[in-house]
């Protein structure tokens, strides 16, 4: 297929894209028209419908995947596609992941390195635990994958949610040998379950936006439910044991005003905060330096960070 970033103004496209956004407009002179805009995963296009009710416009919706034929055309600078003809793309034609973004890394290979902590636990508690989730539940294992770590935040793309649980795990992996005071098995299995509930808080691709669940409760308590639940099938699991993996959930925000329903109370838990803190700061300023494109000077007020920011000099 024709990549967005590859087009060139004057070329003729006829290729599937994601529609990310439509709308129904007027011209001037009260033509109706529709605006669009086209999406894979090395950007976005817009692009512009001037007889939608022209044969060869079939119908279709925001969010679907459509085969497109268009002009590649040049307005106030930037490329703009004008259509021609229109057909909803059908299951199997088209590759979900040509039209999203992804993440950089190894999503098959990222897993593999995480179920390795599994295996190596030695808690037969916390390893049936994760095992169930991370080994033998099949559906969870694709939805994990695919998943999004955030809407726009951080990893905010197809395997942003095992990227980050993975970093945030061997963040927590370091920890245990700098701290011999963590509970290595427990501190690891809730690194692992931190942002599961996220699998329900946000919906999947290419929607990528939050579910009523998301809104009304929120990935923390949806996953500390998530676990618990799985939890209960486990007959024997410990009470303090599983109280202490939810606390750790609970509080992996840090701080109440974060989103957290507890503050870290064992130091399990505070080791996971610090360590999901990190990798989602450290992420989300890698992703502002790579939207900057080049720009090496500063970048204006970050609300994060609550400072302005650029790249360091070297």
């Amino acid at each position: 297929m024709k990549y967005i970033a590859n087009l060139r103004e004057g070329e003729r496209v006829g290729d599937i894209y994601l529609c990310k956004v439509k709308q129904a407009a007027l011209t001037k002179a009260g033509k109706p028209y529709e605006s669009l805009v086209l999406q894979d995963k090395t950007g976005t296009l817009d692009a512009k419908v001037w007889d939608p009710n022209s044969q060869g416009i079939d119908e279709f919706e925001a969010l679907d995947y459509i085969d497109v034929v268009g002009d590649v055309t040049s307005f106030q600078g930037a490329l703009q596609l004008n259509v021609k003809r229109i057909r909803k793309a059908r299951e199997g034609e088209y590759d979900p992941k040509e039209y999203l973004p992804v993440s950089e890394k190894d999503i098959d290979q990222m897993y593999r390195e995480l179920v390795g902590f599994v295996q190596e636990m030695k808690n037969p508690w916390l390893k049936k635990l994760c095992s169930s989730f991370f080994l033998e539940d099949k559906q969870f294992e694709k939805d994990f994958k695919f998943h999004s770590a955030a809407k726009t935040i951080h990893h905010g793309y197809v395997g942003g949610l095992l990227e980050h649980t993975l970093s945030v795990v061997k963040l927590c992996n370091y920890f245990t040998v700098a701290y011999p005071i963590l509970h290595k098995d427990l501190l690891l299995a809730a690194a692992m379950f931190h942002d599961i509930g996220k699998l329900q808080e946000l919906s999947v691709f290419p929607e990528n936006d939050y579910t009523d669940a998301g809104q009304l409760l929120g990935h923390v308590v949806i996953g500390e439910e998530m676990v618990g639940e799985r939890i209960r099938t486990i007959s024997g699991f410990p009470v303090k044991l599983a109280n202490e993996l939810k606390h750790c959930i609970l509080a992996h925000q840090g701080e109440l005003e974060y989103g957290s329903p507890k503050k870290p109370a064992i130091a399990e838990a505070l080791a996971l905060s610090l360590a999901d803190n990190t990798d989602a700061k450290m992420q989300t300023i890698k992703e502002a330096f790579a939207a900057a494109d080049g720009n090496n000077e500063w970048l204006g007020y970050n609300r994060l960070f609550e400072s302005n920011i650029r790249k360091t000099s070297t």
